[in-house]
C-alpha cells in the first residue's frame, strides 16, 4: 500500500538549455540480479555493487567472474572502502554497516537520536576512518522514492561520524541528500540532492560553514564521487521532467492526484545515460550522454586509471566507458 504524502511547494531554477553533451558508447557487464545502484573499485580493478536482494557483488575487471562477497539482508545502496580495508555499507533498510573479507556483516550505526534510519544512502571515507554520509528522508524509505520527491518536504540529512563514533548533523532540511564525495584535500564536502537539481559543496574547516551550490545539475543527481582524475563524477539518474517541474510550485493537491495513480502513468526517470564532471571549482569537464539496450538511469559512478564504471538501480546489468579527454 502507498504511503499519503504532503506535498510542499518548490519552485525549481531554470533550466538550462545550452548542453551540447558529448556521446559516449558504454560496454555492459550483466549481474546475476537486479538494482546494481554502486560502484567500488578494488586494487585488482575489479568492481564491487550491491543489489536489491541485499546481496554484494565481485565484478571481475573484465566481467568474466563474478562473486558474492556478503548478504546485508536488507537494501546496499553505497559502498566505500574503510582504512582497515573493510567495506563500507549504506544499507536504505538498516543503515551504515561494514564488511569484511570473510563475508560478516556488522551494524556500525542504525539510528540517529533513537530514530531507525529510513534511507541511508551514500558516503564518503577520510583517510582517518570519518564517514560523511546522506539519510535522504525520515519520510519514506527506498521503495518509496519517488514519494520523496513529488512531496519534496526536504526531511534528508548529512551527517560526519567520526572513529570515536561522535556524530554529527552537518545539514538538516535537505531535499534527498544523496551522494557523496571529498575533495583532495579533504576539507571540503560534496554532496548530490537530487530534489533541487545540484551538488552542493560545504567548507570543514570552517566552524557553522553553510552550504553552497558548486554545480546547477541537468536532472536528478544520484551518487557522485571523486576520481583518480581529480574531478567530481555525477549521475544524472534522469533528466529533469517538464510535468514534474510543472507542478512542483502548484497547489499541492494535483502532487496528491498524480501520487494516486498507477506507477505506469506517474513521471519516470528517462532511457538515458547521463553523466558529468565537475572540477572542484564547479567548472563543467565532461558532460556525457549515451543509450544502450540494456543499460539507463545512472545511479552509481566511479572513475579510475582511465576507465568509468557505472551502476543503476534500473538494470540488471553494470556498464563502462573510457575516461574522456579534457
Amino acid at each position: 500500500m502507498k504511503p499519503s504524502i504532503a506535498p510542499v511547494r518548490w519552485t525549481p531554477p531554470p533550466a538550462d538549455a545550452t548542453r551540447a553533451p558529448s556521446t559516449i558508447e558504454v560496454a555492459t557487464v550483466a549481474v546475476p540480479g537486479h538494482g546494481p545502484e554502486d560502484t567500488l573499485i578494488d586494487e585488482d580493478g575489479s568492481v564491487l555493487t550491491g543489489l536489491l536482494d541485499g546481496r554484494i557483488l565481485r565484478v571481475a575487471a573484465d566481467g568474466t567472474a563474478i562473486s558474492v562477497l556478503g548478504d546485508t539482508g536488507g537494501r546496499p545502496l553505497g559502498l566505500e572502502w574503510l582504512p582497515d580495508g573493510k567495506v563500507l555499507v549504506c544499507d536504505a533498510n538498516r543503515g551504515l554497516l561494514t564488511l569484511d573479507k570473510d563475508g560478516r556483516v556488522t551494524t556500525l550505526l542504525a539510528e540517529i537520536d533513537g530514530r531507525p534510519m529510513r534511507f541511508c544512502n551514500n558516503a564518503a571515507v577520510a583517510p582517518d576512518g570519518t564517514i560523511y554520509f546522506t539519510d535522504s528522508s525520515t519520510r519514506f524509505g527506498f521503495e518509496h522514492w519517488k514519494a520523496d520527491l513529488l512531496e519534496h518536504s526536504a526531511t534528508g540529512s548529512v551527517y560526519r561520524l567520526t572513529p570515536d563514533g561522535s556524530l554529527t548533523r552537518l545539514a538538516g532540511g535537505r531535499a534527498f541528500p544523496n551522494g557523496v564525495a571529498l575533495s583532495a584535500d579533504h576539507q571540503t564536502l560534496y554532496w548530490a540532492e537530487t530534489a533541487t537539481y545540484a551538488v552542493y559543496e560545504l567548507d570543514l574547516g570552517t566552524p557553522d560553514a553553510e552550504p553552497g551550490v558548486l554545480a546547477r545539475v541537468p536532472g536528478l543527481p544520484d551518487n557522485i564521487s571523486r576520481g583518480s582524475d581529480g574531478l567530481i563524477w555525477v549521475t544524472i539518474g534522469s533528466p529533469r521532467n517538464a510535468f514534474l517541474d510543472l507542478l512542483l510550485p502548484k497547489p499541492p493537491a494535483l502532487r496528491k492526484l498524480v501520487w494516486a495513480l498507477p506507477d505506469a502513468l506517474q513521471p519516470k526517470p528517462a532511457d538515458i545515460i547521463e553523466i558529468q564532471a565537475y572540477d572542484e571549482s564547479g567548472t563543467l569537464v565532461h558532460d556525457l550522454r549515451g543509450n544502450h539496450p540494456d543499460f539507463r538511469m545512472p545511479t552509481g559512478v566511479r572513475e579510475r586509471d582511465g576507465k568509468v564504471w557505472l551502476a543503476s538501480i534500473g538494470t540488471t546489468t553494470i556498464a563502462s566507458f573510457p575516461t574522456p579527454k579534457r
